[in-house]
């Protein structure tokens, strides 16, 4: 197996060297990253891992389109954050560290991303500047933070904040779409068996309640007829079904079809809580790490308020800022818009009377943090029952119906 001589930097930013054995460049470098090392140079059997932009990179990345490389995901900005940060704090310049990331990257997209970012800034603008230029993939967020880096001469240490803040919101995110996977598929079960059983159950017993007409018990005529239609008509259920979804969808996607599910999901009695603190969650940690960043407090407002999910108290936010202007503390602004708990406001008026806002804004989404996981563990202990429960009873009802029906019919040949 190959041999490949390495230079790395480890999570505190120390440099590191040595050799290791591989089956290829990029099986190397896997294993480093696997040993939480960041690759400056990778070199060995004729290969070197100092590879920069090939001309016929964005041809391929076009290619790819397609593809499930093409895009750029959210995990691949926290590996480009997270590797950089590292990097910075060891020393290397700006440009060094990013076309040791160009070299690294595995992606078409990632390689075009980080080629055109170094480009600008070999072109001597500033980090932020070469960032607003792929604004859809960094955000208001991310960018402030940096160009409060860039001005502070910390962009290092800004990058590693920009890192465990990206963790801590993929870990929030992450918690709560796993918590709901059982359910999500409960559900699909569920509406899976009922079909089957109308669809290829029920009719088997057509044929035993033909010739009873009037004489079947009205719970077995609707079971029957619900068989029949869907044993017949099942690929205009499918239809609909798809159609329905995919109105639904668009029409969410609408500022009308928006405000209605954010209403509605504030407003329900278990979920609302939990998804009220978890938009809180959010804008708390997004608004805490900007503060302690140095950047001012109208802009961290605005910025924050864009990074929450409902549009309800996205708007109540938006008119924070104004307030602000007009000589409001944050406390108080915050409580006019009504859509704030109790612990929120006072860990805010604290932090304002005490000089720290940030630290208890980061704080507050540490409590909700906790909160909201186990407000989910919560609501599915309560939810899974009952959706067993549910299942279990339209079942027992088709059985039943089936049931009534052969004993109507033991009934009349007695």
């Amino acid at each position: 197996m190959p041999e490949f001589a390495y230079r790395a930097v480890d999570a505190r930013g120390h440099f590191t060297d040595g050799l290791i054995e591989a089956a290829d460049l990029q099986a190397a470098v896997g294993q480093l990253r696997a040993r939480g090392l960041t690759p400056v140079s990778v070199d060995g059997a004729g290969a070197t891992a100092h590879v920069h932009h090939r001309p016929d990179q964005g041809k391929r990345s076009r290619r790819l389109a397609f593809g499930r490389d093409a895009g750029i995901k959210a995990e691949d900005i926290h590996n480009i954050t997270t590797e950089l940060a590292v990097m910075l704090r060891a020393g290397l310049p700006l440009d060094r560290a990013l076309r040791v990331l160009l070299g690294m990257a595995d992606k078409p997209a990632q390689a075009d991303l980080l080629h055109d970012i170094l480009e600008s800034v070999k072109a001597g603008k500033g980090f932020s500047q070469a960032l607003q230029a792929h604004h859809q993939h960094f955000g208001d967020f991310y960018i402030s933070m940096v160009r409060s880096g860039e001005a502070g001469g910390q962009l290092g240490d800004v990058l590693t904040r920009l890192s465990e803040h990206l963790e801590r919101v993929k870990s929030l995110r992450e918690s709560v779409v796993s918590a709901l996977i059982y359910p999500a598929i409960l559900i699909v079960v569920a509406c899976i068996s009922v079909v089957l059983m109308l669809g290829f159950v029920v009719p088997q017993f057509e044929t035993l309640f033909e010739d009873m007409g009037e004489a079947l018990p009205m719970p077995t005529r609707v079971i029957v007829a619900l068989g029949d239609f869907v044993a017949g008509r099942w690929w205009l259920l499918l239809g609909l079904a798809v159609l329905a979804i995919w109105g639904a969808r668009r029409w969410l996607r609408t500022p009308q079809g928006a405000v209605w599910r954010d209403t509605l999901l504030l407003r329900l009695p278990l979920l609302g809580p939990i998804m009220r603190k978890y938009e809180l969650t959010r804008f708390a940690r997004s608004m805490g790490t900007l503060l302690g960043n140095g950047v001012p407090m109208v802009m961290s407002l605005r910025i924050a308020a864009d990074t929450v999910g409902n549009s309800i108290l996205r708007e109540a936010i938006d008119r924070v800022p104004a307030d602000i202007k007009q000589g409001k503390r944050l406390a108080d602004a915050l409580a006019a818009t009504g859509l704030m708990t109790p612990l929120a406001l006072n860990m805010v008026r604290l932090g304002e009377e005490t000089g720290r806002l940030d630290a208890m804004l980061l704080e507050l989404a540490r409590v909700y943090d906790g909160d909201v996981q186990a407000g989910v563990k919560r609501g599915l202990t309560m939810l899974e029952p009952l959706l067993i429960l549910v299942l279990g009873g339209v079942i027992a009802a088709i059985i039943v119906s089936i049931l009534l029906g052969i004993l109507s019919v033991n009934d009349l040949a007695g």
